[in-house]
């Protein structure tokens, strides 16, 4: 389950309001076709059965990478602008919301590679005046509050992402321009202290927010062109990704896929309630894949010790009072990743709000990356990446 449960949750209970929510219908079930040698046959029609199976989804892809199999395969079913009956393809952009995260905390650790950053020093040191002074009206002490406690979501911020307050901002004025002042002034007034730092596990998009103050920061860049050159997009090949607004779209990419929550498209709603760490990239499916598989290969990092320190957190976390029962269990979750078991395997795996979803499985040399363009076809999309794992396993037995 997706640690952004609570976000998840209270955003549908305000937006239902204002919309009509789509049902997952008794349709037929698309059935899949037995495994051959060739795996790209059954890989596309796991990729339709999520529309086709789910009337609630309108659109989907997915991107499978698995170089000691020589697979390198993106597929796409159903639309990616219903209203104007555009089909959808692999080459459409999505906003992958959280999946932001994990390139964030990459560019935190290649900053910390640099020797820019020290991981285990206090945020105070780091943040801008204003937000160390705010954090401390707040209950918080920026002081104690270290790097790698954001990254691994065990300072113990509230989150403001999950505020009901906040949602009804959105919804209200779905064009406005938010800072991250704004949102780290909502962690303060809508939430509380967790607990001290190292001691609780709560998901918080603010604890990334903050970490896309300190890149910022650090680099003196804004920070989709930091992270950009931090990772090295260009090297990696990630011609389909950008930071939405701090960036302009490449011109080889068509316009993103509307995406939906019920029958809501929230297509226009201007990027920056979800932009500044914790969310704020589009891309493609094959692009995500990308990025991850580099990640798992050592392209991104200079040092091999920086993936293992990724991998790393705190030890004896508890979860937060009141924690939703979906959420993560305490420690699982790493540094813009989460461990988790797929099929027996250990897999490493991040989400994000919109259904985006990518997983790499180190004992497969796989990642399987998807979308489905509509919030509510979570379950579809986690059903189709494990039946896509299990079809390049069995693929590779036969």
């Amino acid at each position: 389950m997706s640690p952004e449960a609570g976000m998840q949750r209270t955003l549908l209970g305000v937006l239902m309001l204002t919309t009509t929510s789509l049902t997952t219908l008794g349709c037929a079930q698309q059935e899949i076709p037995e495994m051959t040698t060739d795996p790209t046959t059954q890989l596309q029609a796991i990729v339709e059965s999520m529309v086709a199976n789910d009337d609630a989804v309108h659109g989907a892809s997915m991107a499978v990478i698995s170089p000691s199999r020589e697979i390198s395969w993106e597929g796409a079913a159903g639309l990616a602008d219903p209203e104007a009956g555009l089909e959808m393809t692999p080459g459409h952009p999505v906003r992958i919301a959280s999946n932001t995260k994990t390139y964030t905390a990459a560019a935190v650790l290649r900053l910390a590679e640099d020797g820019r950053l020290d991981i285990d020093s206090p945020i105070a040191d780091h943040l801008p005046g204003a937000l160390v002074d705010l954090l401390t009206a707040g209950g918080y002490d920026p002081a104690a509050i270290t790097i790698r406690h954001l990254l691994t979501h065990s300072g113990g911020l509230d989150d403001h992402g999950a505020a009901a307050e906040y949602t009804e901002a959105i919804v209200a004025d779905p064009q406005h321009e938010w800072t991250p002042a704004e949102q780290i002034t909502g962690l303060v007034e809508w939430g509380s202290k967790l607990g001290e730092p190292g001691e609780v596990y709560s998901y918080s998009d603010s604890g990334y927010v903050l970490l896309g103050v300190i890149i910022e920061a650090t680099t003196g860049q804004r920070l989709g062109p930091a992270v950009r050159e931090l990772i090295d997009f260009e090297s990696l090949g990630l011609g389909s990704t950008w930071w939405e607004v701090m960036e302009p779209r490449p011109d080889v990419v068509p316009v993103r896929a509307h995406q939906f929550l019920g029958e809501l498209d929230v297509h226009a709603f201007y990027p920056t309630f979800d932009l500044y760490g914790g969310g704020g990239i589009a891309a493609t499916m094959g692009d995500l894949a990308v990025f991850f598989d580099a990640l798992f290969r050592g392209e991104v990092f200079h040092d091999p010790a920086t993936l293992e320190t990724m991998m790393s957190t705190f030890d004896g976390l508890e979860a937060a009072a009141g924690a939703d029962e979906r959420s993560l269990p305490p420690g699982a979750y790493r540094m813009g990743l989460w461990v988790t078991e797929i099929g027996g395997r250990t897999a490493y795996q991040h989400t994000g709000f919109w259904s985006t979803s990518a997983v790499h499985v180190p004992s497969l040399d796989l990642t399987v990356t998807g979308t489905v363009n509509q919030h509510e076809g979570g379950e579809s999309l986690d059903r189709a990446v494990d039946e896509a794992i299990r079809a390049i396993n069995s693929s590779s037995e036969l």
